[in-house]
């Protein structure tokens, strides 16, 4: 396929996008007939996505998704994560898919370092290489896919326990791994929010669970444990509410400790009904997931994503430098969740 490619970048000469101005994110599902929408049935892709970790019901709803928009668009996805969410397992599978020809890698990181030399190693051999959801160094990769503006995200959350507790007390922070990025930066921004805003919080504890729902509920009974006037914990990665929750309602602190974070709905679905966890946070990542694709598709098509490009079965994308943010955060309570299933 890498043969043809004299030929396909003379083909796309007479592709082009343009855009300009300031704009509101709107989530719509319409088709487009634009051509960047439409693969052409004599080339096959094969597009290497890769999670922080496997099976755990985020990224499992990533994978959905990005096999979706594959099947939609023509292109092969290989969708490869480790077991735990580690870097060096990471390395592996990204020397893996470079052995198997991959057209385009697509990886949200454990480490915004570590993956530096295999990724430069794959765009030396003509791999196009973004990152999603977690980012590395600019070097890297040619640009990132962020669900959310990371500020907007990171004071949001912070504003949603400081409303649960009526903005005084004190809390903690199970996140996945500050080693991530997207990771650090969300709880720079949620740490920002409390000082500038909420003088009457304090952060009593910031525990990591790299993104392992036994650690995260373990670094929950440890905080109930060592603060037991402690008035609310944030989960800081997808399996950090549901575990958070489980605990606390292990202890019986149900409207003692407030939840809130980020999380899938239905892994919360019974936990906000209960009143355990009160409101939390996410974008749909099985859009996610399919955004990734289809930038990888008109990536090999030489469209780079622009500002308030339309991507089908996604809506307008928002691309500020080498960063592209797909759009606003969901808020889920006892009240909205069952109009949601992922």
């Amino acid at each position: 396929m890498k043969k043809r490619q004299a030929l396909f970048i003379i083909l796309l000469l007479f592709v082009s996008g343009c855009s300009s101005g300031d704009y509101k994110i709107v989530y719509i599902k319409e088709k487009l007939n634009s051509k960047e929408n439409a693969i052409k049935e004599t080339e096959k892709y094969t597009i290497g996505v890769v999670p922080k970790v496997e099976n755990i019901p985020y990224f499992t709803a990533v994978e959905e998704g990005a096999l979706e928009a594959g099947k939609d668009l023509g292109v092969e996805v290989m969708y490869i994560g480790p077991t735990v969410a580690d870097s060096k397992q990471q390395i592996k599978i990204i020397d893996e898919l470079i052995e198997k020809n991959v057209d385009v890698l697509a990886v949200s990181a454990n480490d915004p370092e570590d993956l530096i030399p295999v990724l430069l190693k794959a765009k030396s051999q003509g791999v196009r290489v973004f990152t999603w959801d977690s980012d590395v160094q600019q070097e890297g990769r040619e640009f990132f896919i962020n669900m959310v503006d990371p500020e907007v995200l990171g004071r949001h959350i912070m504003d949603t326990l400081a409303w649960a507790l009526n903005e005084k007390g004190s809390y903690a922070i199970i996140t996945g791994s500050t080693s991530a990025a997207n990771v650090k930066e969300w709880v720079d921004w949620i740490q920002i929010q409390q000082r500038d805003k909420y003088p009457n919080m304090e952060l009593v504890k910031l525990a990591e669970s790299d993104d392992n729902p036994r650690k995260a509920y373990l670094a929950a009974k440890e905080i109930l444990k060592k603060y037991p006037n402690i008035k609310g914990i944030i989960g800081g990665s997808s399996v950090g509410p549901p575990s958070i929750s489980k605990a606390i309602k292990e202890e019986e602190k149900q409207g003692k400790v407030a939840v809130v974070g980020l999380s899938p709905p239905n892994s919360m679905n019974e936990y906000l009904k209960d009143g355990t966890a009160q409101m939390i946070t996410l974008w749909s990542p099985k859009k996610l997931g399919y955004l990734t694709v289809s930038i990888a598709v008109n990536l090999l098509r030489d469209i780079s994503p622009y500002d308030r490009q339309d991507i089908n079965g996604v809506g307008k994308i928002t691309r500020k430098g080498d960063a592209i943010i797909m759009g606003d955060p969901i808020d889920f309570t006892k009240d909205n969740v069952d109009q949601y299933d992922f």
